[in-house]
């Protein structure tokens, strides 16, 4: 054996010498193979986007646009698959959430069967083409508030179109808002070694969400747009605004908040894109936690960015744009974030535009959401 050989490979030499292989050693990858079967079999229920006629009573219904590059499928009640199609389509979605007296705050209630039971578990009651400009903006016109605001969220590695259509139903159940929700999902199979396949997904979405934030931006109807973006979608949400500034040279004053829940993203790529998005960036907000494989900590993130931006001594986090939830909030997370969008949303929308908006949400609501399914 060559000396310069990994070290790993002298020590799996050593072990090998010291003993003999047995039966048993020979037989454990077929006994790891077989308990992937097994797990397989046992998966959850899939295909579950096939509308029920109704909902439960007391149950609570989001309204949602739903813009993606995926494939349309051809099975019942997926709707979409995890492969990449030619053109962005559109869907109008009503999800029912089932009543809170019978979930965990905080938790997708994945359905156990088909057709889903909305009294303890979500469900989808509509789901329609959007096909042309005007019944777009029909839906947005019925389902806007006040305040005209929009909220697009993009999902992470190992979604399917259902995962993301219920997440960003629980997200903004449990944040109260009534903001208009819009969710850009990418072609991701869901597969949990297709990690590859899911990067160049998003890197193939790029333009799409580009052309989203753009015409978001640009309605007369829209007033304030918050991006919320988890894991790997959050390296797509940071590539597409730094594509829409060096496009229009300029982010959109209406976009105003980004939240990067447990950002999928080199810390030198993320660097370089918050430069390259221009002096006119929307507010940052990243949620992080120990627990969770993104970029590192949150002060890491935090200081990397803060320290290639022209200032002096004194400049703070905050005054890059760059706005971490504390530290002691991140580690009550259980090792996930992405369920505390609810109240990252909560805190950015009920606040509005001022400093205290970008603070982190109160206790109190990250406190009452669970972990994720």
């Amino acid at each position: 054996m060559s000396l310069n050989a990994p070290r790993s490979f002298r020590v799996w030499q050593r072990i090998g010498r010291a003993r003999p292989i047995s039966a048993r050693d020979r037989a454990l990858p077929v006994l790891v193979v077989l308990s992937l079967v097994v797990n397989g079999c046992a998966a959850r229920v899939e295909n579950v986007l096939q509308p029920l006629a109704a909902s439960a009573s007391d149950a609570s219904r989001v309204d949602m646009l739903v813009a993606t590059t995926r494939r349309p499928s051809e099975k019942p009640g997926q709707v979409y698959s995890g492969e990449r199609g030619t053109a962005i389509s559109l869907n109008t979605v009503v999800v029912s959430v089932p009543p809170d007296r019978n979930r965990k705050v905080g938790n997708v209630q994945w359905p156990s069967r088909v057709p889903a039971n909305p009294e303890k578990e979500f469900a989808v009651l509509e789901i329609d083409k959007a096909g042309s400009e005007g019944q777009v903006l029909q839906w947005f016109r019925k389902n806007r508030n006040a305040k005209r605001q929009v909220v697009i969220f993009v999902h992470g590695f190992n979604n399917t179109y259902a995962d993301a259509v219920f997440r960003l139903a629980q997200i903004v159940h449990d944040s109260g808002t009534d903001a208009t929700p819009v969710l850009f999902t990418w072609p991701s199979r869901a597969r949990v070694f297709d990690y590859l396949y899911d990067k160049e997904s998003a890197n193939y979405s790029r333009r799409a969400l580009e052309d989203l934030i753009l015409q978001a931006a640009r309605s007369p109807d829209v007033e304030d747009v918050t991006i919320l973006a988890h894991s790997m979608g959050a390296w797509l949400a940071a590539e597409a605004l730094r594509g829409v500034s060096m496009r229009e040279r300029s982010i959109p004053a209406k976009v105003k908040n980004v939240v990067l829940a447990s950002p999928d993203i080199d810390i030198d790529v993320f660097r370089r894109q918050f430069v390259e998005m221009g002096p006119k960036r929307p507010h940052f907000t990243i949620l992080t936690s120990a627990g969770v494989l993104a970029v590192g900590s949150v002060d890491l993130a935090v200081t990397a960015v803060a320290s290639i931006l022209p200032a002096p001594k004194s400049h703070s986090a905050a005054s890059s744009g760059v706005h971490p939830m504390a530290r002691k909030t991140a580690r009550t997370m259980s090792g996930s974030v992405v369920f505390c969008l609810a109240g990252a949303l909560r805190s950015l929308l009920d606040k509005g535009d001022d400093d205290a908006s970008l603070r982190s949400p109160p206790q109190s609501s990250l406190d009452r959401l669970g972990d994720v399914r």
